[in-house]
């Protein structure tokens, strides 16, 4: 009688055991140890550096396969000319400026793209590799670059904060940049088409927490030209490469 008892009873104690030791269980998926979860979403964002400046992105994906998901994401960057040069001015705190600069110009991006695995990872030491590419539209925003130059009015020198003007200033007539925050009642807005490719190494030692490198390339269309430095030609295409430090978390 006990052992009919008895025997059925270790064999569920057993099985509730096995159980909690499994690799699978719930506390290895939420503690993000299980390597074989299968999420459904995942949100990063990431800080890079790019050729022609820096910027900021924040992307949202949503799981289609193991190997693949499709993302939506907004990116924010400025641009810079090659041939800027930051030289000193005359003023008292001695501001940097960039002779021959016209716009300051920053880009507000969306996109919708697609990442698959290229390299899996076998175990939770490894890297993972991966490559995407998106498309989408943008807003670039021009904004005046300003500078600081003295006028004579009624026998004193007065210190003015004017656009920069290639026909009137000269190096030397300059005494520094005026302030960022000079300009923004002139911000002239553009259109733009982003198009990019990305590679990143993924190397977090948990299943549901991101981490990685990513490399990119970005090619930027503007329908009408950005005129950047003066004396240089408006460019209605600008390409970067781009390094980014890639952070955030998966979801199921």
């Amino acid at each position: 009688m006990f052992k009919k008892v008895l025997f059925p009873l270790f064999l569920l104690l057993g099985a509730g055991v096995l159980k909690a030791q499994a690799p699978g269980g719930r506390e290895a998926i939420e503690g993000g140890s299980d390597n074989n979860v299968l999420y459904r979403k995942d949100h990063t964002g990431s800080i890079y550096l790019h050729t022609r400046g820096m910027g900021v992105l924040y992307r949202m994906s949503k799981h289609v396969t193991v190997k693949q998901r499709n993302y939506f994401e907004i990116d924010f960057n400025n641009i810079k000319h090659p041939k800027e040069v930051q030289v000193v001015g005359d003023a008292f705190d001695r501001k940097r400026f960039v002779y021959g600069k016209l716009n300051n110009v920053m880009l507000l991006k969306a996109a919708l793209g697609s990442q698959n695995v290229f390299y899996h990872k076998a175990d939770l030491e490894a890297v993972e590799v991966r490559y995407s590419y998106s498309i989408g539209p943008g807003i670039a925003f021009l904004k005046p670059y300003y500078v600081q130059v003295d006028r004579v009015q009624y026998n004193n020198v007065v210190t003015d904060e004017v656009p920069f003007n290639e026909d009137t200033f000269t190096i030397d007539s300059i005494n520094g940049r005026a302030s960022f925050f000079k300009g923004f009642d002139g911000i002239k807005v553009r259109p733009v088409i982003t198009g990019k490719f990305n590679i990143s190494f993924e190397y977090a030692h948990y299943t549901n927490i991101i981490r990685a490198l990513e490399l990119g390339l970005c090619v930027d269309y503007f329908p009408i030209a950005l005129p950047i430095m003066a004396r240089n030609p408006s460019e209605n295409f600008v390409v970067s490469l781009r390094l980014g430090f890639v952070f955030g978390r998966k979801y199921y």
